[in-house]
């Protein structure tokens, strides 16, 4: 009987022992199905967070300093009363485009056209005398052969004819000039343009012992913009020309391009006219001229605009997002992934700034990858995965790999449940 007992509890053991070994590898399988799958170099299982990259590709990169300038218009003419007398008509639309010798003003002419009259009468008075002095001194010449007048005499006859030659010329000197006074009365333009408002109304009394200002025309296109440069970074930048670091662009300046109030850019580009030779000694800056066309007269004189030009180009430059630079006073900074995944610190050496990016000079080299996006992901010396970065609203690429990232997080959650059923299993 005794021994029929240990046979059987020896059978209870052994059974419960099979049945354990069975529950433990089916609880083995279930927590290898459920778990996440291990990261290429992750801590913990962890896959690699995903960054924004650039890859770095040197060049030629234009310098563009950007300066304060004003709108002038290319010609400014300044209409005036050359004719004393009363206004009687204005002949154009004011703000309107005038042509060069379009009726601008009319000016009362009586008092001109009787001037010139008179002067007509001095020529015909004048011919008159020349022709009778010269029928005289022509009579006299066969006289002075024959001795039958006196030398002087026949002397008097020439002097008489030449005078009254000299009398017609003077007489149409007169006409030319009251023809001349004429057509001051009826006020033109001297250039083409666009005309502002009128100076003088009807019946204004203009030209009385000076020119009377009537009205303004100016030319708008092209259009001149004056703008200043201080002569320190005048003299910086031929300092890096002369010693290489530096190449210029094109003649002058490769280009020059407006930004109005509002921000936004014209949209044709100019070219630089000059730029002084002399300092002011008031201010320190040098005075430069730029040329814009404006065939549909968007910019005005007068306008305070913005002037980027291209004075210089930095080789073997590299341009990246402003984000991707760390500032501090010990120094410019931005972070490479190396090839092993893991991010470093790197200082750099940042020139101008153009179009919201940085021109980095020194410290970088080509085909590294500089990063842009994700620093909030790194998580001291772990590894990260570099994708290429997308500026903000131009492709969704990194918005794709936000799910990817919160996938990943959400993962190691999903073991739960295993460990509830060993649990409960137990």
């Amino acid at each position: 009987m005794l021994e029929t007992s240990a046979r059987l509890s020896t059978l209870a053991s052994k059974s419960l022992l099979l049945t354990s070994l069975a529950l433990a590898a089916l609880l083995v399988a279930c927590g290898q199905g459920s778990a996440p799958p291990a990261g290429p170099a992750g801590a913990g299982g962890m896959p690699a967070a995903e960054v924004g990259v650039i890859t770095v590709k040197p060049g030629d990169v234009g310098l563009v300093t950007e300066l304060p300038g004003r709108m002038e218009a290319s010609r400014v003419a300044q209409v005036r009363a050359r004719a004393a007398g009363l206004v009687q008509k204005r002949l154009f639309v004011e703000g309107s485009t005038v042509r060069a010798g379009q009726a601008l003003f009319q000016i009362d002419a009586s008092p001109y056209q009787a001037t010139l009259a008179s002067a007509q009468a001095s020529v015909a008075k004048a011919e008159a005398n020349l022709m009778q002095a010269s029928a005289q001194a022509e009579r006299f010449k066969p006289l002075i052969e024959a001795k039958a007048i006196s030398q002087q005499e026949f002397v008097n006859a020439q002097a008489a004819q030449k005078l009254a030659a000299a009398d017609v010329a003077v007489a149409h000197a007169a006409v030319q000039t009251a023809r001349i006074n004429l057509g001051y009365a009826a006020i033109t333009a001297p250039i083409s343009g666009r005309i502002g408002r009128a100076l003088v109304t009807e019946g204004a009394l203009v030209g009385q012992g000076e020119a009377t200002p009537m009205a303004v025309i100016q030319q708008t296109d092209p259009m001149y913009i004056n703008f200043t440069q201080s002569a320190s970074e005048v003299m910086q930048l031929r300092r890096a020309l002369e010693g290489g670091q530096l190449k210029r662009a094109g003649t002058q300046a490769a280009s020059v391009r407006v930004v109005l109030e509002d921000g936004t850019e014209y949209a044709r580009a100019g070219k630089l006219l000059f730029s002084d030779l002399t300092v002011d000694a008031s201010s320190g800056q040098i005075t430069l001229r730029a040329e814009v066309p404006n065939p549909g007269g968007t910019l005005l004189p007068g306008l305070f605009v913005r002037v980027r030009i291209e004075q210089a180009q930095a080789s073997n430059a590299i341009t990246l997002p402003q984000q991707a630079v760390t500032r501090s006073p010990q120094g410019d900074s931005v972070m490479v992934v190396g090839a092993d995944g893991k991010v470093a610190p790197r200082p750099v050496k940042i020139g101008a700034q153009q179009n919201g990016q940085w021109v980095i000079l020194d410290g970088l080299k080509a085909g590294e990858q500089v990063m842009v996006d994700g620093f909030q992901k790194l998580r001291g010396d772990a590894p990260v995965k570099p994708v290429p970065w997308q500026a903000l609203g131009s492709a969704p690429a990194m918005a794709a790999s936000a799910p990817a990232a919160a996938g990943a997080a959400s993962a190691p959650v999903a073991p739960a449940p295993a460990s509830a059923t060993s649990s409960a299993a137990r």
